[in-house]
């Protein structure tokens, strides 16, 4: 009996033996793998770590839109504007305080503030709402947010326009576009370049009554074919035909359009994309905007993120100051 107890005993501390040995095993090779794991993650570099965190478009900001180059397209809005003068001329003025009758100060009131007598919302560099010409349609403050950016074409017509000043773009020049760059993008921004803003702020600009122009055909093309949100030119209308004829199917079908757009020398004709923004005033039939474009980081214009002072801004050497003469404030 003593002998076979023993056998038993024997043969159960082998069993154990063997259990506890495998879960040894087990939790060292486990311990071993949850280390190796932490090691790796600590030596993961910290662009990997942030890239796995970071929400999907602050991964664009942080891989393309940072580095990228910036151009204004926007004119500075002045008294001396270009302006057609039907609207007549808008003035400039230090804001009053009522109570005194005074103009604030930097010395007495700690800060200054300016009053626009504006003639009209249609002035400089803007955005067309349709109900310029349709009461049918949206205003300034009605158009959807989703303005905000699109792919930027740009199309050139400047060696036309040198020819004939009076040049308005055609379907083939599009084509041609095409031919080189590939199909327009659908719901794109697309920007006509002529030059004619290289006299800017001439005031005689407005008074001419020929200059270059988006022809209707290229307009119903660009819409109708290609889809696009909104096309914009240089000057301050669509066209030069006695009734605005492109202008007036823009309006009257529920399309917008960009005018008085600046320095579309200083960006590529394709590859960009165009930031879009404007005042939202309510009722509005014109928009004071302004269109910022994005280009490619190895692009020879613009600048980039952290190439100048943001925050703080810099500080200037001179003071701004009012200058009469001008209606304007400047250093």
């Amino acid at each position: 009996m003593s002998k076979a107890i023993l056998r038993v005993k024997s043969f159960l501390k082998s069993v154990l033996d063997r259990f506890f040995s495998q879960l040894a095993k087990r939790a060292i090779v486990t311990i071993l793998c949850f280390v190796a794991l932490a090691i790796a993650t600590i030596s993961l570099p910290a662009e990997a770590i942030q890239s796995r965190r970071e929400p999907s478009l602050w991964q664009v900001y942080q891989q393309s839109l940072k580095s990228a180059k910036y151009v204004d397209l926007t004119h500075a809005i002045a008294p001396s504007i270009p302006v057609w003068e039907g609207f007549g001329p808008s003035k400039f003025e230090p804001t009053v305080n009522p109570k005194t009758g005074k103009p604030y100060t930097y010395e007495t009131d700690g800060f200054e503030a300016t009053h626009y007598d504006l003639a009209t919302d249609q002035l400089g560099t803007q955005l067309d709402p349709p109900a310029h010409w349709d009461p049918y349609y949206p205003t300034i403050d009605e158009l959807p947010a989703t303005y905000a950016i699109r792919p930027l074409v740009v199309i050139p017509i400047q060696d036309k326009v040198a020819k004939d000043p009076n040049y308005h773009l055609a379907v083939e020049d599009i084509l041609a576009w095409e031919k080189k760059h590939g199909k327009i993008p659908e719901g794109s921004v697309v920007f006509v370049r002529s030059d004619w803003s290289k006299e800017w702020p001439n005031p005689n600009l407005a008074k001419r009554r020929k200059f270059p122009g988006v022809g209707l055909e290229a307009l119903k093309f660009l819409h109708l074919e290609r889809k696009i949100l909104l096309h914009g030119h240089e000057p301050l209308d669509t066209d030069s035909t006695p009734t605005l004829e492109g202008e007036a199917w823009l309006l009257h079908n529920g399309y917008t359009q960009a005018e008085g757009v600046a320095n579309l020398d200083r960006v590529p004709e394709t590859g960009a994309l165009v930031a879009i923004g404007y005042s939202k005033f309510k009722g509005g039939l014109g928009g004071y905007a302004r269109y910022i474009a994005i280009c490619p980081s190895d692009w020879k214009y613009g600048v980039s993120v952290g190439q100048t002072p943001e925050a703080p801004l810099p500080k200037s050497e001179k003071p701004i100051h009012w200058d009469k003469a001008l209606g304007v404030r400047v250093r």
